[in-house]
């Protein structure tokens, strides 16, 4: 596995990288949310300005974790890598990044959504010393809809 993090750049993204970042996603990331849209990535970006973070190479955007902190728990989402640059270091880079913000912040535990049957994303989670919690799942309800 080589070890290229020595060419990447972390910063949090700005607004104008919302239609980058949609674009990064539909080519890098597994399966889509549905906060997937310029709305919804331009909300993230003005309500916590340094939670969606980039990495960047060459000029290129080669992955990216949203970093989030509610004053609560220390969340990641859409932890993806380019294709063609994964196994080098950047989601660990990544993931060093997110887990420093957390730590400034006072975060305790990363806590981290990861598809079940995305085994090269358990892989890469574990690797970063990630664990699943069987114990919990996760519960959701679509906003406006009735329960029925």
């Amino acid at each position: 596995m080589a070890d290229r993090t020595n060419d990447l750049a972390i910063r949090s993204a700005v607004p104008a990288d919302a239609e980058r970042v949609l674009g990064f996603w539909r080519t890098a990331a597994e399966g889509t949310s549905i906060s997937d849209d310029a709305d919804g990535v331009a909300r993230l970006i003005a309500r916590d300005p340094e939670a969606l973070l980039l990495a960047e190479a060459g000029g290129g955007l080669v992955g990216t974790v949203i970093a989030g902190f509610d004053g609560w728990r220390c969340h990641l989402y859409r932890l993806a890598v380019h294709p063609e640059r994964r196994r080098q270091g950047v989601a660990r880079a990544l993931l060093a990044a997110a887990e420093e913000r957390f730590s400034a912040l006072g975060g305790r535990r990363g806590d981290a959504m990861v598809l079940e049957h995305n085994a090269r994303a358990h892989h890469a989670w574990r690797a970063a010393g990630y664990a699943p919690e069987h114990h919990w799942r996760r519960w959701t309800k679509l906003l406006g809809s009735t329960p029925g």
